[in-house]
């Protein structure tokens, strides 16, 4: 079983503000890939949870960006998970340039039915490999 993922991210000009700075939004869309990442690491993904009638949402996040990224930068992006309940799950996520902490983030996922857009517990599929 797989808890954290790092995945790496080379920033691009579409990444940027036009003063070359990484646009903060950005951030939470390489955290969402890092999670997505870490998911598939345990040999699942979000279409065969959706095909499944799970799906996977943000319930909370709180986020800190301390510094900026910028162009051509090279980061890793952490995902791990701290604490696990029967429909929701909390990762602890990090965007680092070498060993400098860019932006920390506490994100909180909700497991939801598809069909009902209500919370139910982990599938057996998932629920077996956390």
């Amino acid at each position: 079983m797989s808890q954290s993922v790092c995945l790496p991210v080379r920033i691009y000009m579409e990444d940027t503000d036009a003063g070359g700075i990484v646009y903060y939004v950005n951030y939470l869309k390489f955290m969402e890939r890092a999670r997505s990442e870490w998911l598939r690491s345990l040999g699942l993904d979000q279409q065969s949870l959706l095909d499944a009638g799970t799906q996977l949402v943000v319930y909370r996040l709180s986020c800190h960006y301390a510094k900026p990224a910028r162009l051509d930068d090279a980061l890793d992006v952490t995902a791990k998970v701290v604490s696990i309940g029967r429909c929701r799950m909390t990762f602890e996520q990090h965007v680092w340039r070498e060993k400098e902490r860019l932006c920390a983030a506490t994100v909180e996922i909700a497991c939801l039915s598809a069909q009902h857009l209500r919370p139910v517990a982990w599938p057996s599929a998932l629920k077996s490999v956390i």
